[in-house]
């Protein structure tokens, strides 16, 4: 990155939740180059080399630039006309709706979809298919934490607070999180929390580069993320050292959490977890003595079958010490999708409405159903979650549409769920690249990339921000929004679905008005204004009539908030979004935030003599995801180039494996084979393999779908596995 006079266009990166800010201009060579904006205040100019290299892949050959039609003669992909292509989906969905009824088509979306296209996905599921199954890649994120928001506290938003808030607390305990590799720009919040005098308890089962920035690393067992939160909760009590005043005046069902708790006592935990008792009451002292905390989590305990009530172990302990619904305290999820928030509120999700609405809601159906034209009646209910949606494929689902995801390489039991999509009737993919799921379809659709749309996403922190349009597709290359509008149209639903994203954006704000996630008072202008900041939700439009107050807090929109206070707002300015939640109240119907008691269970499956040790799996720093694009950047792929197990010198020693030596993991799903990666940083009976490539090295062939009884999530983070070597295979190179 360099400074430059030509024009520079305001964006976002195209990949993680921080949504870092960027600028794009014409580079000397031709295409365009990222350079540095620094006023943007979630990364402050800064980029990882996924951002900055983000371009490449703009006027890479090996992006899809035509549409591709299997032949019914040789079986192969083949070029094809748009028109071709659009009524050969259309064909194929239309003949399975009407042989096997609506709910035989699914639609499969991803987590970095602009907020455009997940809600104009999941209109075109529910109004021009009228299937329930629908569900989108985002499920395997950070649903966990999700369902445990709205338990506590009434409301899912990733962090209630901005990041900025961070370096200013007393303690932060980071669960499950790698952030040094998964968002590089935000460790710099880590690191100057430290510089202010804050304290970093860091819980990983392995020490990665954020676990060395800790003033305490603690090491689990994977799997035992609840019992580790429990014990600590247990201390707490014990050492009297929870904030009754605050349980009596903010929270419910204390007395039945704290029994739970109680029964975790210190070296039954210790036998858990591997955690010594002494590190477990150095946590307390560390996040007890701070005179503010926050408690983060990621998909370390949110992928597991039990993920929901790990993570209400985790808002427990804030809630019995006071640390939630205060200035800079709360619990927070770092979720990992760049539109992983707004991908859900707004209609993706098999149970979810624009807003964040209920399907199951009469009057939150009736409202979109009067935004959308059609009778409520006629909108279908709740689908299946996205593994159950995956695994009846070829069943019950015939047909399936399938925008920004690739399963063959990221879902859970992969090899099973690569078979489930070879099975069906009828495929079709819309990405940007032929991906491995893409190689498998009937017809794949060339779809535009950031840099060349306009869209606005949803970051971690609930800000709501606009990418611009820097560039034009390649000819060939259509938007999203024109690919549904035309498969609308020849469903007989075409003027449902404009292709402008400002013309649905301004849909979406009428959709979500009132909602929990309500996008009513932000626009396009908005958030175009100044340096593009972006604007938090909710955000009501304080010049509609009905209800405009949200569940904020310090924008006069809390629950609770002054009537007065609300509609003096509405005479003055438009609504000023919300930073902060739950200051006054939490968004549950009495603004108490709620305990939910919770004990520890083993994981859906546990060592035994024939599969003796942990899986955990991950990312590293140069890939991303399924690794669909990154792995066609060349500079990030040199510096990544294929998987590799991770394991301790004793599993090592035990096996007869030397670093770089191919090793086989096999698990009741499969066998994945990489090098060896011998290290004294991850604990002897786990292994780690990072999960972006397909073919011999992928790590999701051994992963266990098992689900978590609320959020179905499936249990990524652990699982049992023998370790072999593999002479005469060959190393992996993904």
């Amino acid at each position: 990155m360099h400074p430059t006079s030509a024009p520079v266009t305001p964006t976002h990166c195209p990949y993680c939740a921080l949504q870092c800010g960027m600028g794009l201009t014409a580079a000397p060579g031709g295409g365009v180059e990222v350079v540095e904006r620094g006023g943007f205040p979630v990364n402050k100019g800064a980029l990882c080399g996924k951002g900055r290299t983000a371009p490449a892949l703009l006027s890479s050959g090996a992006r899809l630039t035509e549409p591709l039609v299997r032949s019914r003669a040789t079986g192969r992909l083949a070029p094809a006309t748009w028109e071709e292509a659009l009524d050969r989906v259309a064909d194929g969905l239309s003949r399975t709706r009407a042989e096997y009824g609506a709910d035989a088509c699914g639609v499969f979306g991803g987590g970095g979809l602009t907020n455009e296209k997940a809600y104009a996905l999941g209109k075109f599921a529910r109004v021009a298919l009228g299937t329930s199954q629908i569900d989108y890649n985002g499920r395997f994120c950070m649903s966990s934490a999700a369902a445990a928001g709205q338990r506590a506290f009434g409301l899912d938003r990733g962090l209630p607070f901005p990041l900025e808030d961070i370096p200013r607390t007393g303690c932060v305990i980071l669960v499950g999180s790698n952030l040094a590799e998964t968002m590089p720009p935000a460790l710099r919040y880590l690191t100057e929390l430290r510089e202010n005098g804050g304290t970093l308890i860091v819980v990983d089962p392995r020490r990665t580069r954020t676990a060395e920035q800790a003033d305490l690393h603690l090491a689990p067992r994977p799997g035992t993320d609840l019992a580790l939160a429990l014990g600590l909760l247990h201390l707490v009590v014990a050492e009297g050292r929870t904030d009754e005043a605050y349980i009596e005046e903010r929270t419910s069902g204390w007395e039945e959490a704290r029994a739970a708790a109680m029964a975790h006592w210190p070296e039954h935990v210790e036998r858990i977890t591997g955690v010594p008792v002494p590190r477990l009451r150095d946590a307390v002292r560390l996040f007890c003595d701070a005179a503010s905390g926050m408690v983060l989590t990621a998909r370390g305990p949110e992928q597991q079958s039990k993920g929901t009530d790990t993570v209400g172990a985790w808002i427990n302990l804030c809630l019995a010490t006071g640390r939630a619904g205060r200035p800079l305290s709360g619990y927070g999820c770092l979720t990992g999708q760049g539109n992983g928030q707004g991908g859900r509120e707004h209609g993706q999700k098999a149970d979810q409405l624009p807003g964040y609405r209920k399907l199951t809601d009469p009057a939150a159906r009736a409202h979109v159903a009067g935004v959308w034209g059609v009778d409520p009646e006629s909108l279908p209910g709740p689908g299946r979650s996205a593994y159950e949606l995956l695994d009846a494929l070829g069943g019950d689902v015939k047909a399936l549409l399938l925008m920004g995801s690739n399963p063959v390489v990221s879902a859970p039991r992969a090899a099973h769920v690569e078979g489930r999509l070879r099975s069906l009737d009828f495929l079709a993919v819309a990405d940007v690249v032929l991906s491995e799921t893409a190689e498998l379809a009937d017809v794949v659709l060339p779809v535009t990339q950031w840099a060349e749309e306009t869209g606005t996403v949803t970051n971690l922190e609930g800000r709501v921000l606009l990418r611009r349009r820097a560039v034009s597709a390649p000819p060939g290359v259509r938007g999203d929004l024109d690919v549904l509008h035309g498969l609308a149209d020849r469903l007989g639903h075409g003027k449902g679905f404009p292709t402008e994203p400002e013309e649905v954006f301004e849909e979406l704000r009428r959709a979500s008005a009132g909602g929990a996630a309500d996008y009513s008072g932000i626009s396009y202008a908005r958030l175009a204004e100044g340096e593009g900041e972006g604007v938090f939700w909710p955000c009501p439009d304080t010049e509609a009539p009905g209800p405009a107050a949200g569940p904020s807090s310090d924008a006069g929109g809390s629950p609770g908030a002054d009537v007065a206070d609300v509609a003096d707002v509405a005479e003055t300015a438009p609504h000023p979004g919300t930073p902060r939640l739950f200051l006054d109240r939490f968004a549950t119907e009495d603004g108490r935030a709620r305990f939910v008691p919770v004990a520890h269970r083993a994981a859906a499956e546990e060592p035994d003599a024939e599969y003796p040790v942990l899986l955990t799996t991950g990312r590293v720093l140069a890939q991303y995801q399924s690794g669909a694009q990154t792995r066609r950047v060349d500079e990030l792929n040199s510096a990544a180039p294929g998987p590799f197990v991770e394991l301790h010198p004793r599993l090592a020693a035990r096996l007869g494996v030397v670093e770089d030596e191919p090793v086989a993991v096999i698990s009741r799903r499969g066998r994945a084979v990489a090098p060896a990666r011998v290290t004294a940083d991850i604990r002897s009976d786990t292994v780690f393999m990072p999960f972006h490539w397909p073919g011999e090295g992928r790590a999701n062939s051994l992963t266990n779908p098992a689900l978590d009884p609320v959020s179905r999530m499936p249990e990524f983070k652990v699982c049992a596995v023998r370790v072999e070597r593999a002479r005469g295979v060959e190393r992996a190179r993904g």
